[in-house]
């Protein structure tokens, strides 16, 4: 059976995956491929009771709560792996805005190593490919600045704060060995390297 290509593109706010996300989708539909785009919050019915929790997290950070915060989003993710992942057509390619890897950014207390075995442990779909958006984080702070939304974020309120998650995502994505993508050029130098990573794997399987 032809099986559906997974592919989780995370990093930290204003590292340009949306629009990353949709110059992979506009090149590889131009070459007749099926792409299927998926974003973790839409896909996840229980978003706003774990919402509920982050808010209380943020208001008293501890490990207690950041753990059941993870624990929810792993077991939101176990039901999109198998309420929403499994019904994508045969040979498709599924691009996902944000997925467990992201968690290595957002998280500040509970070790990424421990939020990896949760997801492992929920059978949460594991991607055929990581990609991890990262940027400067003076580019990206500002890039999420100047959106019409501004920085829209719930755990993170200064470039230090921002400064920190950058630095722990790009931890988790050497030790993992997920493909990591500098978005500090140009949006089509970006583009090429994530649909070359995409063919590699589709050429490998």
């Amino acid at each position: 059976m032809n099986l559906p290509l997974f592919v989780s593109l995370d990093g930290p706010k204003g590292t340009g995956k949306t629009t990353l996300l949709e110059a992979v989708t506009k090149v590889l539909r131009a070459d007749a491929k099926t792409v299927i785009r998926l974003c973790e919050k839409k896909s996840d019915p229980f978003r706003r009771e774990t919402m509920t929790l982050v808010n209380k997290l943020v208001r008293n950070p501890c490990r207690d709560l950041e753990l059941q915060v993870c624990e929810r989003l792993a077991d939101s993710r176990a039901w999109i792996s198998r309420q929403v992942l499994t019904k994508q057509p045969p040979g498709s390619i599924v691009l996902i805005d944000r997925w467990y890897p992201s968690d290595a950014a957002f998280r500040r207390i509970v070790p990424f190593a421990d939020i990896l075995q949760l997801n492992i442990d929920r059978n949460v779909q594991v991607p055929d490919l990581h990609v991890g958006i990262v940027t400067a984080p003076e580019i990206s702070w500002a890039r999420a600045a100047a959106r019409r939304r501004g920085l829209s974020s719930t755990v993170m309120h200064t470039l230090e704060e921002h400064v920190a998650c950058t630095q722990a995502f790009e931890r988790a994505v050497a030790d993992q060995g997920w493909v990591l993508c500098r978005n500090e050029g140009t949006l089509e130098e970006a583009t090429l390297q994530v649909v070359s990573e995409i063919y590699r794997v589709l050429a490998c399987s």
